[in-house]
């Protein structure tokens, strides 16, 4: 057995086999509307750190972790996609820690937070579409 390499591919138990029908479609109807709203939620946690801005681990981090936590064994859509949005916004959070201790990264971080928007915001979108998204610059904690 060969192993994954795809985070896209261990999402794909919630898929259906539809040959005519595109990906979006087949997984919008496999995957009820509020199972979507619950994985878009789970994204969009992560922009809690725009609120609580004094404390974004708890705004950015725990915020998705909760959501993931308390919802992911109602489907496996909500668990792959509250497992990437935590592995984003726990990536965020070391990138921005790591650029704070150069005198150049503190002028950077601007930019990762407008990265940290803007992926998450087209993550939302699409888990609420019914359709996978992996973020890009994000390190895979949980598997």
């Amino acid at each position: 057995m060969a192993k994954k390499e795809n985070p896209a591919e261990e999402a794909e138990e919630y898929t259906s086999a539809k040959s005519a029908a595109s990906p979006a479609e087949g997984q919008a109807e496999e995957v009820s509307r509020e199972t979507r709203q619950w994985a878009m939620l789970c994204h969009l946690a992560g922009l809690a750190w725009m609120v609580c801005w004094i404390a974004p681990v708890v705004g950015g981090v725990i915020g998705t972790l909760i959501i993931w936590q308390i919802k992911k064994d109602d489907h496996p859509y909500l668990d792959a996609h509250g497992k990437r949005a935590f592995n984003f916004q726990l990536s965020m959070l070391i990138y921005a820690a790591g650029l704070c201790v150069t005198v150049i990264g503190i002028f950077l971080l601007p930019v990762v937070a407008v990265l940290d928007v803007v992926f998450t915001l087209i993550a939302a979108i699409r888990a609420n579409n019914g359709r996978d998204y992996s973020y890009p610059l994000s390190i895979e904690f949980v598997k």
